[in-house]
C-alpha cells in the first residue's frame, strides 16, 4: 500500500485575514499560517479600501508563520492553489501595478445613473420590471464610478481585476483568472459561465472593454506556475503549477461536500449566506443570477445576508470585551464564553426578534432596508441581545431556504455549515432547532482553502473527478440534531412573527430613508 500523501498549497485571502494552508489528498489541514488583517480603511463614508500590496505583505506572513508549524519541506508540495473575497476590484497598469487601492466588496458608493441604455435595452427592462435592478447594477459598479470620478486614472487602466486576477498575476505574471470566481459588478455572462457576448447589455452599461478583462480558465485548470519572486516570498520552488479554484464562498460550498441540490451549504462568515450546487441555472431570487461553482459547469444558487457574522464580530466589539478579557487570562476560546452566554437564554430571547438587514440587500430585501430588533423588556440583556443576533441570522438563512427550494423544485434534506462562526455549538443548536433539520458540521472550519485544495487535487490528476475527491478529501464532523420542543417554539415564531417583521416595516424603513438620507 502507497501511504505517500499529495500535498498542496491553498491561498485563502479573506476579508478579515489571510491564511497559507498545506492540504493533503485525504482532506487533512496539515500546516496553517493565519495573518490578520483590517478589512478596510475609509476616507469618505460609505467607502470600503484597502492597499494591494497590503495583501501580499499579508500572504508573506502567514506562509512564514505556516512553515514554522510543520516538518513538511517545501519541496513536498505539488502546487499552489488561490481562493478569494469575492467583488473587491483592482485597477492595474500594463505592469500589473495597482493604479489605486483596492475597492474593497462592502464599499457603498454609487455611481451617477442619468441616462439610458439605449436601443432596444431600454424597452424589454421596462416589460420585464427590471428597471430598478439594472438602474442598481449600474449604480453599484465600480467601473462607473471610476470613469465618472477619476477619469484619467481608468483611461490608464490597463486592466480591470478582481483581488484573486490580481493575487493569481503577482504568482505567474499571467492576466489570468478563475470562471469560479467571478462575481461582482463586471461584464459576465453567468448562465454561460463566460464573458458577455459582444450584444449583451452590460458592454453599454459598464465602461468596461473586453481587453481590459484577464483570460478565464475552468477550476482545476493551469493559471501558470510560480514565478522566483513569488516562489521565494512563499518559501516554496520556483515554477510549481498554479491552479484555478473558485470565490471563498463556492469553494467553501465544495469544501462542505456540497455537489448537489439537496444538500443545503450555509457559510457562517462575513456575509451569511445558504447555497446549493446545481447542474441547472436556478436564480433563488428573480433576476439574482446564480454564482459559478467551484466545479465546471455547476452554480450556486445563493441566498446572501450582508454583514452576516458580522453583526457577531460587532457585537462581541461593543458589548463583549469582559468575555474576551477572562477568555485571555484562562488561555482558551472566547467562543466558549460567548456560548456559555447564549445558552443561559431560553430559545426565543424571551421575545426579542431581530431582522439581520444591517446592510441593504439589492432586491429582496431592497435597498431601503435597515436592522431592526424588537419586543424589548425589562428582563432583557446583552445576553438576550447576542442570541437574537444568531436566531435572527437563522432565520432569515431559513427564508433563503425556502426561496431556493421553491425556486429549484428541490427539497433541502441536509444541512452543512463552515465559516468562523460554524465553531460556535450554541449556533449550530439553535440552526438545527430553527430548521427542524440536522446540522452538519464538516470536519475541518477550513472549507474554502479544502475547497481549493480539491480543485487542485482534480487539476493534478490526484483524484479522477470531483466526486471521487469530494468522497476523499470531505467528511462530517459533529452533528447537531434538532429539539422537537425548541422546534415548536421555533416555527411559531418564525411564521408568525419573523416573516411578517419587514413586510410591516418596510414603510417605516422608506421614511427613515427619505428624512435621513441613509442608506443611500
Amino acid at each position: 500500500m502507497n501511504d505517500k500523501r499529495t500535498y498542496v498549497l491553498a491561498i485563502d485571502n479573506g476579508t478579515q485575514s489571510v491564511r497559507s494552508i498545506l492540504v493533503d489528498d485525504r482532506g487533512n489541514i496539515v500546516a496553517k499560517g493565519q495573518q490578520e488583517i483590517e478589512p478596510y480603511f475609509s476616507e469618505n463614508p460609505g467607502w470600503a479600501e484597502q492597499k494591494p500590496e497590503y495583501y501580499w505583505e499579508s500572504l508573506e506572513l502567514a506562509c512564514r508563520k505556516m512553515w514554522a508549524t510543520t516538518n513538511i519541506a517545501p519541496e513536498q508540495v505539488s502546487a499552489v492553489t488561490l481562493t478569494t473575497q469575492r467583488g473587491t476590484v483592482i485597477c492595474v497598469d500594463k505592469h500589473g501595478n495597482p493604479l489605486r487601492p483596492a475597492i474593497i466588496w462592502l464599499d457603498q458608493r454609487q455611481a451617477e445613473v442619468s441616462t439610458p441604455i439605449g436601443g432596444v435595452w431600454d424597452i424589454l427592462f421596462k416589460l420585464a420590471r427590471v428597471e430598478d435592478t439594472v438602474k442598481r447594477f449600474r449604480g453599484n459598479a465600480q467601473a462607473n464610478w471610476l470613469l465618472q470620478n477619476q477619469p484619467a486614472l481608468w483611461n490608464h487602466t490597463h486592466k480591470f481585476l478582481l483581488l484573486s486576477g490580481y493575487l493569481t498575476y503577482r504568482l505567474t505574471g499571467n492576466f489570468k483568472d478563475s470562471i469560479g470566481a467571478q462575481v461582482g459588478y463586471i461584464p459576465f455572462d453567468y448562465k454561460k459561465l463566460k464573458w458577455a457576448g459582444p450584444r449583451d447589455w452590460r458592454w453599454k452599461a459598464l465602461p468596461i472593454k473586453p481587453e481590459q478583462l484577464p483570460e478565464l480558465v475552468s477550476p482545476g485548470d493551469s493559471l501558470g506556475t510560480l514565478l522566483p519572486e513569488a516562489a521565494l516570498m512563499m518559501g516554496l520552488p520556483a515554477g510549481l503549477p498554479v491552479i484555478a479554484s473558485a470565490s471563498d464562498k463556492a469553494c467553501e460550498i465544495l469544501g462542505s461536500g456540497g455537489h448537489s441540490p439537496n444538500i443545503g451549504c450555509m457559510s457562517y462568515g462575513t456575509t451569511a449566506t445558504i447555497n446549493t450546487t446545481n447542474p441547472k441555472y436556478v436564480e433563488a431570487i428573480p433576476f439574482m443570477p446564480p454564482y459559478p461553482s467551484a466545479i465546471p459547469g455547476r452554480y450556486c444558487s445563493e441566498v446572501m445576508i450582508y454583514r452576516g457574522f458580522w453583526m457577531v464580530s460587532w457585537f462581541k466589539r461593543e458589548f463583549g470585551l469582559r468575555e474576551q478579557h477572562i477568555a485571555e487570562e484562562r488561555g482558551i476560546a472566547p467562543e466558549q464564553l460567548f456560548d456559555d452566554l447564549v445558552n443561559k437564554v431560553p430559545p426565543g430571547s424571551m421575545g426579542l426578534m431581530l431582522q439581520p438587514y444591517w446592510s441593504p440587500g439589492v432586491r429582496e430585501p431592497g435597498p431601503e432596508a435597515k436592522g431592526a430588533i424588537i419586543g424589548f423588556g425589562d428582563v432583557h440583556t446583552r445576553a438576550h441581545i447576542y442570541r437574537a443576533i444568531l436566531e435572527g441570522l437563522a432565520y432569515a438563512l431559513r427564508e433563503g431556504k425556502e426561496r431556493i427550494e421553491k425556486r429549484s423544485g428541490v427539497k433541502i434534506d441536509k444541512l452543512r455549515v463552515s465559516g468562523g462562526g460554524s465553531q460556535s455549538d450554541a449556533a449550530l443548536q439553535l440552526t438545527a432547532d430553527i430548521f427542524n433539520l440536522n446540522v452538519e458540521r464538516p470536519h475541518t472550519y477550513e472549507t474554502s482553502a479544502l475547497g481549493a485544495a480539491i480543485d487542485a487535487m482534480v487539476g493534478l490528476g490526484v483524484h479522477k473527478d470531483f466526486e471521487q475527491a469530494i468522497s476523499s478529501m470531505t467528511r462530517v464532523g459533529k452533528v447537531f440534531a434538532p429539539n422537537p420542543v425548541r422546534v415548536k417554539t421555533y416555527e411559531r415564531l418564525y411564521r408568525e412573527v419573523y416573516l411578517k417583521m419587514y413586510r410591516q416595516l418596510q414603510p417605516l424603513y422608506k421614511t427613515i430613508q427619505e428624512v435621513t438620507g441613509y442608506p443611500e
